[in-house]
């Protein structure tokens, strides 16, 4: 294999984003070239992804050619290079791996080790995951379910009895999806408030929840709740 390497070409290229904590946390202590390579192309390889949840399977290095020449002379010093690095990785802790059983027998999956990595591998020791049907990514981890009253403190502000009622009922009314949007839509236009929520919702649950229209729909959410605070009856639910 040609090693020479005849520089970027001129315009846009792909990057490929690596936290700044990895240079300065953990480049310093890699001192095996295969880590490092099997800890690069992890995050290369991953940025092409799409999900919530990213993840290489062992095929995912083997199967590239170029980079297996990269770790030996021969396709068993390569493979035997490849374990070595990832376990080394996974010791080091810059990835993470989970077993599971598929059809296929026990499958290893390896995670970046960010929030969302190490939150996979807790959805996966609890068993919320499925068979994809997918060859590239076999495996789908399950999102956990929001929470509403968590989504209402981090969202729009500290939670009263009152509020807590108002949203227990939502919750039996309204999608969780809903009621995650409306919350999001409410802190975009810095209306931080359960009536402006509430609004939203009463609006898409009359008219019908359109994508395109959600903009022109929190406008008119806006007036109503502008409405409710003109009353000043002293019965604030915010």
């Amino acid at each position: 294999m040609n090693s020479s390497f005849k520089g970027f070409p001129q315009g846009k290229v792909r990057l490929t984003p690596i936290p700044a904590l990895f240079f300065h946390e953990l480049l310093p202590y890699i001192d095996h070239l295969g880590e490092l390579k099997v800890s690069l192309y992890a995050f290369w390889r991953m940025s092409y992804q799409e999900g919530n949840f990213r993840y290489l399977q062992l095929g995912d290095f083997t199967g590239d050619e170029r980079f297996m020449q990269g770790l030996g002379g021969t396709p068993e010093a390569a493979q035997a290079a490849l374990h070595d690095s990832l376990e080394r990785a996974v010791q080091r802790g810059t990835l993470l791996r989970a077993s599971i059983e598929v059809e296929e027998g026990e499958q290893s999956l390896y995670f970046v080790n960010s929030p969302r990595g190490r939150e996979a591998l807790q959805a996966i020791a609890r068993g919320e995951w499925r068979p994809s049907g997918q060859a590239q990514q076999p495996v789908e981890i399950l999102d956990e379910a929001p929470n509403i009253f968590r989504l209402y403190e981090e969202n729009i502000g500290p939670l009263t009895p009152m509020i807590a009622d108002a949203l227990r009922e939502a919750e039996q009314e309204y999608p969780i999806q809903w009621l995650e949007d409306a919350m999001r839509i409410a802190v975009e236009n810095n209306a931080r408030n359960w009536r402006y929520v509430e609004a939203i919702l009463e609006r898409w649950q009359d008219k019908g929840r359109d994508e395109q229209k959600d903009r022109r729909d929190t406008e008119k959410a806006r007036r109503k709740y502008a409405e409710w605070e003109n009353l000043g009856s002293g019965q604030d639910r915010s």
